[in-house]
């Protein structure tokens, strides 16, 4: 059983490539949209304070629009949904939300909960705008390739966007400045094969000591 789960998760990562051509005309459910978020989100982030929020796009005006803002990119208009990852800055805000809730679910007694709350909130808040926008990027990274994955393993393409302005998107959709945009990910049926592509040799970029 663990030699399956192993091989059809290495076949996952080996099919997974970024898709820029889209049938237009196939949507995916925005059920289907939740159940991949859904399982995108157990992916794990600092202290689990799982900095990311996501807006998704699948009326097809406001894709648009949105094509206009990220510099014309075919995929926005053509994909199912675009799903925009934002990281939060301001992550010490969910430390009370996440640590009662593991206490609730009976995962720590109230001594320990009490504790990481603390210290988490000294840490977290004392640290600069600069630190926490780097683990939120960090975090929402992690949090975007499960969700590519997962897609994939339920029978869609995905491809990110990291070329789009972000000013302009923060004004359409009425972002706060608590959030940061990271990424757009379009995601679909392929309408064409993508390209396929290479890696530098593992020996090249690996050393063991």
């Amino acid at each position: 059983m663990n030699s399956l789960i192993k091989q059809d998760l290495s076949t996952i990562i080996r099919d997974r490539h970024s898709v820029r051509k889209y049938d237009a005309s196939f949507k995916i459910p925005r059920e289907e949209i939740e159940e991949i978020l859904s399982e995108a989100i157990l992916a794990p982030s600092s202290s689990n304070l799982q900095p990311w929020r996501f807006i998704v796009i699948d009326d097809q005006e406001v894709k648009k629009e949105l094509r206009q803002i990220a510099n014309n990119q075919e995929q926005v208009e053509t994909s199912s949904a675009i799903i925009a990852v934002l990281g939060d800055k301001e992550m010490y805000h969910n430390i009370e939300k996440v640590y009662r809730s593991n206490y609730e679910a009976g995962f720590m007694n109230l001594e320990t909960v009490e504790q990481i709350i603390q210290n988490s909130k000294n840490y977290y808040t004392q640290a600069s705008e600069e630190i926490r926008k780097n683990i939120a990027s960090f975090d929402t990274g992690l949090v975007s390739m499960q969700l590519m994955l997962i897609a994939k393993a339920k029978g869609y393409d995905t491809v990110t966007m990291g070329g789009f302005d972000k000013e302009k998107f923060m004004k359409k959709f009425n972002i706060t400045d608590r959030y940061m945009p990271i990424v757009l990910i379009a995601i679909g049926k392929a309408a064409a094969p993508a390209y396929q592509t290479t890696r530098i040799p593992l020996k090249e970029i690996i050393e063991f000591i």
